[in-house]
């Protein structure tokens, strides 16, 4: 069986149209199927039925469909291993993030490393917590950096500790206090993440021991709509504050910490698959983007001091 003979399967599969898979492979459609009756062959059982709305894949067709993907994956990663032995001059690296972590943390990293090391490619998707650990898990990732993501059988290569403080205007009431307490909080107009993100859940546990009643006037998805809420003046809302850190800076936004023992706390994750052997570049990557995070924390740690 040869490696085309995948590649032209799991195209098919992706484009369920033969036609379609030949154009993005550049090949006749009789070379696809062609390629797909070798691979019956060798398997010795039918993997697709052919009709005029397309391509349906049989039992046997879904089991390797399910597999063929991560053994090119794989495949991939054994030519970018070979690649190593000529050093940082060729490499390409898959990074999944979910959004908060990015602008402040993940983008600084990668124009730091990528100037030291300017052959290198990098490809960053962003998304939920949970699919950049599933993607780590899938091999389709390299690395995985995550704020608040659910663990499921990755190695955490390094988790920083974040605390969570009221966001507001230059504007707002609560902007010249020094802290916050957390009964006040609902007194203001607050902008919130919806029950999917952990720190929600987190908080609203919070709010419920403490016996207090939450009604935020917003809740979305999007950690830019609940930043630009603040920038409007509509709300406040809480946040880790490396997520609006440029804001800050340029003096749009205040953070303002919970007072006491009520504060937030949860955790930036560095995440690798346990069980599968980095490329030079990835490796690479990884310890710079350990050391850039931890750098980032001690600062904090001597701000607090």
């Amino acid at each position: 069986m040869q490696i085309r003979a995948l590649m032209y399967f799991d195209e098919l599969v992706r484009t369920n149209s033969m036609r379609q898979a030949a154009e993005n492979l550049n090949v006749a459609p009789t070379a696809i199927s062609r390629q797909i009756e070798n691979l019956e062959y060798h398997f010795g059982a039918p993997l697709v039925e052919r009709s005029a709305r397309g391509v349906k894949l049989t039992a046997a067709g879904e089991l390797l469909a399910a597999r063929a993907g991560r053994t090119l994956r794989e495949l991939d990663h054994v030519q970018q291993l070979i690649e190593d032995l000529k050093g940082l001059q060729r490499g390409r690296v898959n990074i999944y993030a979910n959004g908060a972590t990015v602008a402040n943390l993940l983008a600084p990293a990668l124009a730091e490393f990528s100037l030291k090391y300017p052959k290198l490619r990098f490809a960053v998707t962003i998304t939920s917590a949970r699919a950049a650990i599933e993607a780590v898990n899938s091999a389709e990732a390299d690395i995985a950096v995550t704020l608040f993501a659910p663990m499921s059988g990755t190695k955490v290569r390094l988790r920083s500790e974040i605390a969570y403080d009221l966001i507001t205007s230059p504007r707002h009431p609560a902007a010249a206090r020094p802290d916050i307490p957390l009964k006040e909080l609902a007194d203001y107009a607050l902008a919130l993440p919806d029950q999917s993100f952990g720190f929600r859940q987190a908080f609203d546990a919070l709010f419920e021991k403490e016996g207090l009643s939450l009604d935020p006037v917003f809740v979305t998805s999007s950690l830019e709509m609940l930043k630009e809420l603040v920038l409007s003046d509509a709300a406040v809302t809480l946040l880790p504050a490396l997520t609006v850190r440029r804001e800050i800076e340029a003096g749009q936004l205040r953070a303002i910490p919970l007072a006491g023992k009520t504060s937030i706390r949860t955790h930036v994750d560095l995440c690798v698959a346990p069980d599968r052997q980095l490329s030079f570049a990835a490796t690479k990557l990884l310890d710079f983007i350990e050391r850039f995070m931890r750098e980032r924390s001690d600062r904090k740690a001597d701000r607090r001091e």
